[in-house]
């Protein structure tokens, strides 16, 4: 496929945060885009106020007669997500035309590309968001392809002059093996996606290949305690080839000291709250100073990064409430987000809200996320998100619920949730999970707000 032949572009799961941000970026170079996807959100929405045709019935009429048929000037794109016998997708491939995974496409842009690839089971949509943003504002510039909506420029694709790009590389389906980058990073490598990989030494030996695909004198950069070879190393507050020290809180916002293998950046200020973000803010100024960008530019650009939506995110503060969203849907990432959150307002009362994502992950690492969720004051836990699987006997969410320690805990609706913000008005309320969680976000905010 030749990326400068295509003209006409159609999604199968447009809606999709990665699937949306090669249907932005297609429209952009001045394609036709259009695709399908179950259900209307605000990101279809945003996707057809810019300009791109959405449908939401599988109805194989509603595809345009130009898609019918093979040509080089087509493209079809799908996502795993998608179900096999949806209509339109069985119907396309019954009629020849070759379908590509996302992340295949994104693999023949990254070959003819200086491509910085940021993959981990957790922390990566944050760090090549991070990422981009120092290139972008530091005036070095890039495109970037990221796993969420950035709040410094509201989308999940930007645009630049030159022939850099930063992709999100997601390890789910072994996507990331189709890339070829100059610059790996690699955020963490925890037990995850066990539905796929079946175990962790295969997860494990799917990292290992993934570092394997950087290009002859490519950089890796691996965080210190991963099972992998990585010619720099960094860390959070441990001596390695690159790490923060002098962690601290003032205002609210967390500081920090660099120490790399040539370069010492003293009171760097970061403009997102948490301390696992401190550590993803080491990798990415390791990045940064191999491209040969400035000291001060890096300063500058991690102070003015505002983050990704649902990671660590503001939502709703006053003086009376703070409420904080973030995307976390794993044991490990509930524990950094918890402890950030706890360590920044240690006298306020914490309300963790919770939806499980997959049956599969809940099974996994029930102990894991019991555990986690103990730590909180008062827990709100919801429903199991399906995402993709059928149930599994036994797995739901009482079974949890019944292994958290906590006294001060129920297991609630949606509208439950709202329910209780009104009545108690807590100090400080979090909303986490990777389902559709996402949707009490606007309701709560205005709760909070006119509390």
């Amino acid at each position: 496929m030749n990326i400068d032949h295509i003209k006409r572009v159609y999604l199968l799961g447009i809606g999709g945060i990665g699937m949306s941000g090669l249907a932005r970026y297609f429209h952009h170079l001045g394609c036709e885009v259009e695709g399908y996807d179950r259900t209307e959100t605000e990101l279809t929405k945003a996707l057809v106020a810019e300009g791109i045709r959405v449908i939401y019935q599988d109805d194989t009429s509603l595809v345009p007669d130009s898609f019918n048929e093979p040509s080089k000037e087509n493209l079809v794109i799908f996502t795993p997500a998608v179900p096999q016998d949806l209509s339109i997708k069985r119907a396309l491939l019954d009629s020849g035309v070759r379908l590509y995974k996302r992340s295949e496409v994104l693999g023949i842009i990254s070959a003819s590309r200086f491509t910085i690839a940021v993959a981990g089971t957790h922390g990566k949509t944050t760090t090549s968001t991070m990422i981009a943003h120092v290139l972008k504002d530091s005036g070095y510039d890039c495109s970037a392809f990221l796993g969420g909506i950035s709040s410094n420029y509201n989308t999940n694709v930007l645009y630049g002059e030159n022939n850099v790009v930063v992709v999100e590389a997601d390890e789910y389906d072994r996507s990331f093996l189709t890339l070829h980058p100059n610059i790996a990073i690699v955020t963490s490598s925890d037990a995850d996606h066990l539905d796929i990989y079946g175990d962790e030494k295969h997860l494990l030996e799917s990292f290992e290949l993934f570092l394997a695909r950087v290009v002859e004198n490519g950089t890796k950069i691996v965080k210190k305690g991963l099972p992998f070879e990585g010619s720099v190393r960094y860390a959070l507050e441990d001596k390695a080839d690159a790490y923060a020290a002098n962690i601290r809180i003032e205002n609210d916002a967390f500081h920090f000291d660099f120490y790399g293998k040539d370069d010492t950046i003293l009171n760097i200020h970061l403009g997102i709250a948490g301390i696992h973000n401190v550590e993803n803010a080491v990798a990415a100024i390791v990045v940064a100073l191999e491209l040969g960008i400035s000291v001060e530019k890096i300063k500058q650009a991690l102070s003015s990064f505002r983050g990704a939506k649902r990671r660590f995110e503001y939502v709703a503060r006053n003086e009376r409430s703070i409420y904080i969203d973030d995307y976390a849907h794993h044991p490990e990432e509930l524990k950094a987000f918890l402890a950030s959150v706890r360590k920044l307002y240690p006298n306020r009362e914490l309300t963790v809200v919770f939806q499980p994502h997959l049956f599969s992950r809940t099974r996994d690492f029930v102990d894991g996320f019991a555990q986690a969720l103990s730590s909180a004051d008062v827990l709100l836990l919801m429903d199991i998100y399906p995402a993709r699987e059928i149930p599994i006997e036994g797995v739901n969410a009482r079974w949890l619920f019944d292994k958290v320690e906590l006294e001060n805990k129920r297991l609630v609706t949606p509208e439950q949730v709202l329910e209780y913000a009104k009545q108690e008005k807590p100090a400080l309320i979090v909303t986490m999970g990777a389902g559709d969680i996402d949707k009490l976000v606007k309701p709560l905010k205005e709760i909070i707000e006119h509390a």
